[in-house]
């Protein structure tokens, strides 16, 4: 596994524990690096791509309920909802990262941590809010 997949799953597991427990992201990462190793740049783009999605949760939030057609952003699954979060984030705030990257990462956390139909609802929701942000359609 790459030091970006590694740092973008680190990020995804900082971001899930900040939405399941509400504590503050700073408790989150003093925990989440006591238990866990990485490399400084690792760690660097971990925290920058959880705390920068953690941040703009409100604004990512929106654009993942407005994508995510006939989805209620309460009835998303957690993990797909942290995920979504995660790309929405690295689609609009990113821009050096080419978005099938984006998008690819995201399926690849997708089928490693939610459900059989998790990848593909990822993959629909990160798509339309990448003609969005990228594309500057709708």
């Amino acid at each position: 596994m790459g030091r970006r997949t590694k740092a973008r799953e680190c990020a995804f597991q900082l971001l899930y524990q900040w939405e399941i427990t509400g504590d503050p992201m700073d408790q989150v990462r003093e925990g989440f690096w006591r238990l866990r190793s990485g490399t400084p740049q690792m760690r660097a783009m971990a925290e920058r791509l959880a705390c920068g999605a953690q941040s703009r949760a409100a604004q990512l939030d929106g654009a993942i309920a407005e994508a995510a057609t006939h989805w209620r952003l309460d009835r998303i699954a957690p993990v797909d909802r942290t995920i979504l979060r995660l790309g929405a984030y690295e689609l609009a705030a990113e821009a050096d990262t080419p978005a099938a990257v984006v998008l690819d990462e995201a399926v690849e956390l997708a089928k490693r941590f939610g459900e059989a139909d998790s990848p593909s609802f990822v993959n629909g929701v990160l798509d339309a809010i990448r003609r969005r942000v990228r594309d500057g359609q709708g």
